[in-house]
């Protein structure tokens, strides 16, 4: 929705409000209700709402949203709800849980300003904030910060944990309307709410509409117990379960601990369900391994749990002797939980835990299987690893940052559109890189943030992920939208250049791979002191991605001039970092390191066009077998992927996935930021193979903007044959390919509106929207 589309909707009339404590003690949980009393229930009562931080809202008791989704104070997010469905005739009660978190405490992919609530009902005014709404500091739930030392120091951003005391939750608040409300006072009036370019909008908080669903909320039983240890005894392994039918009871001061299996890491709202036990503690404790080694820093098989010790972030239970559920506020990322217990003078029944699945409600839209069945279970483990980094925003990992990064989000949102066919996260995150870019004209490398980084090749990958959107999405307009923004990045690379047409030195993080080799933090060669061929390729390639939308949008005077900037830039790489002894481009002029990085950038950018001798099916060749090249992690072989030869003896795809398949071995669930030793045991990055099963081994690609027409070039390589889906904005393509003793079966469906080739070595044809069926 554009921004004038916004500013027309129904102007808000309700003002933001928070408790009269927070103005001066801001960090906290706050409760808010309303009773609305309807003597007919209406087909529908919408109501936009949001809150700073974070909220959750009620109908009844019934969760109706979550929210708001992230953004920042110059795009905040409300949404748009319809509470008929949950209303009655009578009293209704509208309850909100809103808590806020200052810099000091706040997740880093959180911004906020100061605690507020709104609700606004553009037909039912009688429910706008302030009204007759109520307001309740929560005296019993504190945020206890991230014990550092039990992360192994490890970069750990998502939040801190909990702590409830159960003994001072208001009880039924959320759905008696009768109830006692001596101790509830009249919320604060802040600002009019205002929508963002409206005229009257003197607010702080500009609001746009979250255009995304609202993410899953689905009920998974964590009940696989592994071990127990009760009153300080040597921990037991065991093979049992924790249910209501099974519960665990833990006498009278004692002490117990249970360690559950999810059996694949998870994300979501941990609920456990305790009864009794006055006076307990109870904890919950969250991983994605366990640990082991000399230091308690390794973590070897995931599945092997002998040996091995709890480390993770923590959320705590106090217990008043009732039957209570108890959930935290945020969602956790975990495989393995451990329950610890703690009991007073009364014992206490531990129910189990029920995990509520988060996240974007993506649908597996798109399907790959082929006659190797080892190939299913990376199809399978790539689309958890997807969805498990995809929530309000796209997120690097989801245990340890939550933070939606560019080189990361390029690769999720290929994955969007391959296998999710829905690309509204994936405009979500490009109008947030927008909306990050910084005076100079760079992108930051991740948003949102409350803390700023630059990895200016992220913004490289920006104007990348803008050519992608408009390959796969039929959204010119929004593209347009994004044309000066991604002109702003290549213009700051432009001006970095040097005299003999290579980039300059660099500032910030000039992130490339996790590469050893790599100075720094996997700094590019030569970006600290100037000279890198493969940033300077980067933007080579940056500038040829926008000259082509560029054209197709009737730009032609920017698109040529883009082209012939990029022409230029690869010529002064060649003249000064090709290596005719080697055949290969070099990291820096001075020729004394040589990675795949570099070269998979010269192939991608078509550089052998400037080389005698040596077309792009040569290059890419020596890329694949040059074993003295620094090679490339999770991350940048994505883009090795795409280097591949595009005929003659192309390697098999499949050959290319035994890390995956190393992965698999050792019991990771997800796909792991780095080979080991890696920190992070979930990374979508590491999830393209999702991409290229679909968009190389079936070989479904977008042939013009909006994914309006494809070309189809399989690469079977050993597999005796193969078949899937792939979602397009137009309907679904179906692909099947078999060899025969003597040829090949193809059977191909595609969608009305889309038209394509079928390139299959030396078999050509044109395919028309319907079924059509070729032997060759």
């Amino acid at each position: 929705m554009s921004l004038n589309e916004t500013a027309q909707q129904t102007p808000f009339t309700a003002k933001w409000i928070t408790h009269p404590s927070a103005l001066e003690t801001p960090v906290g949980v706050y409760l808010f209700r309303t009773v609305l009393t309807l003597d007919v229930v209406p087909e529908t009562l919408v109501v936009r709402v949001s809150a700073d931080n974070r909220y959750s809202l009620t109908v009844n008791g019934e969760l109706v949203s979550r929210g708001p989704g992230r953004g920042d104070i110059a795009n905040w997010r409300y949404e748009t709800v319809d509470l008929a469905p949950l209303l009655k005739a009578g009293d209704n009660m509208i309850a909100a849980t809103v808590w806020f978190l200052d810099i000091t405490l706040a997740p880093i992919a959180q911004m906020g300003l100061r605690p507020a609530f709104l609700l606004d009902s553009p037909a039912h005014s009688a429910l706008n904030t302030p009204g007759e709404w109520k307001s309740l500091r929560h005296a019993g739930h504190r945020f206890v910060p991230v014990d550092r030392p039990a992360m192994l120091w490890q970069y750990f951003v998502v939040g801190p944990g909990e702590e409830c005391d159960a003994a001072k939750i208001p009880l039924h608040w959320e759905t008696d309307s009768e109830m006692d409300l001596s101790e509830w006072q009249t919320p604060h009036a802040l600002d009019t709410a205002g929508t963002k370019g409206g005229r009257d909008s003197h607010s702080p908080w500009q609001l746009i509409e979250n255009f995304l669903p609202q993410m899953e909320n689905t009920p998974q039983p964590v009940t696989k117990v592994r071990r127990i240890s009760l009153n300080g005894w040597e921990p037991q392994e065991v093979d049992g379960t924790l249910t209501p039918e099974t519960p665990l009871v833990a006498a009278a001061n004692s002490t117990a601990t249970i360690l559950l299996d999810n059996e694949v890491l998870t994300i979501g709202y941990p609920e456990i369900r305790v009864a009794q036990g006055r006076g307990a503690k109870v904890s919950m404790r969250y991983a994605e391994a366990l640990m082991g080694g000399e230091k308690g820093d390794t973590k070897g098989n995931r599945d092997e749990i002998e040996g091995k010790i709890m480390r993770g972030n923590v959320d705590t239970l106090l217990c008043d002797g009732e039957d209570i559920r108890f959930h935290p506020l945020w969602w956790r990322t975990f495989r393995y939980l451990q329950i610890d217990i703690e009991t007073g003078d009364e014992p206490l029944t531990v129910y189990g835990v029920t995990n509520y699945f988060c996240g974007y409600p993506f649908e597996e839209r798109g399907k790959f299987a082929c006659s190797d069945p080892a190939i299913q279970k990376i199809w399978d483990v790539g689309w958890r690893t997807a969805r498990l980094c995809a929530h309000e925003t796209y997120m690097d990992c989801p245990y340890y940052e939550q933070l939606q990064y560019i080189g990361d989000a390029r690769i999720q949102a290929m994955i969007s559109y391959y296998v999710g066919g829905d690309s509204r996260l994936a405009k979500n995150a490009l109008m947030l890189m927008d909306a990050s870019r910084t005076p100079d004209g760079l992108t930051q490398s991740r948003y949102p943030s409350n803390l700023v980084q630059m990895i200016p090749p992220f913004s490289l990958w920006y104007v990348g992920m803008i050519f992608d959107y408009w390959r796969h999405v039929p959204d010119p307009d929004f593209v347009r939208s994004l044309l000066p923004g991604a002109k702003n990045v290549v213009e700051w690379f432009l001006r970095q250049r040097r005299e003999d047409g290579l980039l300059g030195a660099l500032p910030w993080w000039n992130f490339l791979d996790w590469k050893k080799e790599f100075p720094h933090w996997g700094d590019a060669p030569g970006a600290e002191e100037g000279g890198s061929a493969a940033l300077t390729l980067q933007l080579a390639l940056a500038l040829h991605e926008l000259s082509l939308l560029e054209g197709d949008l009737g730009l032609d005077e920017d698109s040529n001039r883009h082209e012939a900037l990029s022409e230029k830039i690869k010529l002064a790489v060649f003249k000064t970092c090709f290596s005719e002894e080697r055949g290969l481009l070099a990291d820096t002029p001075d020729k004394t390191s040589f990675s795949q990085h570099t070269n998979i950038l010269g192939v991608l950018t078509h550089l052998s066009d400037f080389v005698p001798n040596l077309n792009r099916e040569q290059a890419s060749e020596k890329l694949h077998s040059d074993k003295s090249l620094v090679n490339t992690t999770f991350y940048f072989r994505y883009y090795f992927h795409q280097a591949r030869p595009q005929v003659g003896e192309t390697p098999d795809y499949l050959d290319w996935l035994g890390d995956w398949h190393t992965m698999l071995d050792t019991g990771l669930t997800t796909w792991a930021e780095t080979p080991e030793p890696s920190r992070s045991d979930c990374h979508a990055w590491s999830a393209h193979p999702n991409i290229d099963l679909l968009r190389y081994v079936l070989g479904v690609n977008s042939l013009s903007s909006g994914f309006n027409s494809v070309v189809i070039c399989p690469h079977l390589g050993s597999l005796t044959w193969a078949e899937g889906t792939v979602p397009l904005p137009k309907g679904e393509i179906h692909v099947k390919f078999e060899r025969l003793e003597t040829g090949f079966r193809a059977d191909i469906t595609l969608p009305e509106g889309i038209e394509g080739m079928l390139d299959w070595e030396s078999f050509n044809r044109t395919l028309t929207p319907g079924t059509q069926h070729f032997e060759f």
